[in-house]
């Protein structure tokens, strides 16, 4: 499998602790769909206030010499020309010339043509899919039935140049009640159309998405397994903020954990955020532990903060605390904020550790 560079344990030996490794820039509020389940849509403006000055960002960037990796987010990062190439290109060429690998979050409703102007400087896209057909994505980005159709169509055809020009484009799935006993066919679509990865997540009940329905352990549990006997072969699964963790005292929980760790072509990141990244708001200068954790700033470059001490500083605050643990010996960083709170309340993970069998142990 390739090296998941955004996984916060990639390059951090035992002693080293948390690193700073990755950023991730919000370029933009705007966005003209209003997904039910966006958990930033609550920031979601008309129009941006300015921005700060793009080397006011890269010389907060120059200062993180562990940086690997900076992903670039919104809002949608392709909503006009002027965003594209004033902001969104320039930084992509920044990391570029730092040699960092880069992702751009998008929805893909644009024209093509904005997308090959960053093709050349990003080389893995991330896209969103949660449908099943035009009718899904008007009832989840909540557009008039005409233009889901279109850019319905849209999406599947910017993919699929891109992916067909060689560039990495990924498809990101949440597990909701919809969509779970769906992604079997997900994946084979977008094999279809050239994805190289599948990324599944929960939906965080955050925003938009505060008052929508969860998927509950048990029928996460079921809908994952049955997705793994229908996935297409060869895609590469990756399961981000995963809820089953080798730490659970309900055996099945770990060994799902021990079947994902397992499987062929299939791999679980470990939450990066507030581990190894910090998410900058190009608009602000706002610092956060990520884009769309209810929690307050924990510093603003134009006030001179640092991204690496404010993520030094998260490592005991007191939201952070009772999940900031590590079982080297399974490969687990411990919970996302959001997904442990939701699915795992009140629970101190540094009170647990993780259960590998003897004959799990390397696996």
């Amino acid at each position: 499998m390739p090296l998941d560079l955004w996984d916060p344990l990639t390059g951090r030996t035992a002693t080293s602790g948390p690193v700073l490794t990755s950023v991730e820039i919000t370029v933009t509020n705007q966005c003209h769909l209003r997904c039910v389940h966006c958990a930033v849509g609550e920031l979601l403006a008309p129009r941006d206030q300015a921005r700060l000055p793009l080397a006011a960002i890269t010389a907060a960037l120059d200062r993180v010499e562990t940086l690997t990796t900076l992903s670039l987010t919104g809002g949608e990062v392709s909503l006009s020309d002027e965003l594209v190439d004033d902001w969104v290109v320039p930084l992509l060429q920044y990391a570029h010339r730092r040699g960092l690998q880069t992702q751009v979050n998008t929805h893909f409703t644009h024209d093509l043509e904005r997308y090959l102007r960053m093709a050349p400087w990003a080389p893995l896209f991330h896209m969103t899919w949660n449908y099943r057909d035009a009718a899904d994505f008007a009832a989840i980005t909540r557009v008039a039935p005409a233009v889901a159709a279109r850019l319905y169509d849209r999406i599947q055809t910017n993919a699929a140049t891109l992916a067909g020009q060689g560039l990495f484009v990924s498809g990101e799935t949440m597990m909701t009640p919809e969509t779970l006993p769906h992604l079997g066919e997900f994946s084979h679509r977008l094999a279809a159309l050239g994805c190289r990865r599948m990324e599944v997540h929960p939906r965080y009940p955050a925003d938009f998405a505060r008052h929508l329905p969860v998927v509950d352990l048990d029928t996460m549990r079921t809908g994952i397994e049955q997705f793994l006997s229908e996935r297409v072969p060869g895609l590469w699964v990756l399961f981000g903020t995963f809820p089953f963790l080798p730490c659970s005292p309900d055996p099945r929980d770990r060994a799902l954990w021990h079947q994902v760790q397992t499987a062929a072509d299939v791999t679980v990141r470990n939450d990066p955020d507030g581990r190894s990244r910090i998410n900058l708001d190009a608009l602000t200068g706002d610092i956060r532990v990520s884009d769309f954790a209810d929690l307050a700033p924990v510093g603003n470059v134009l006030a001179g903060d640092d991204l690496a001490a404010a993520l030094a500083a998260w490592q005991d605050h007191p939201v952070f605390r009772p999940y900031n643990c590590c079982c080297p010996e399974a490969g687990c960083a411990g919970p996302n904020l959001i997904v442990a709170q939701t699915w795992l309340p009140g629970v101190d993970f540094r009170q647990r550790r993780a259960v590998v069998e003897s004959s799990q142990a390397g696996g």
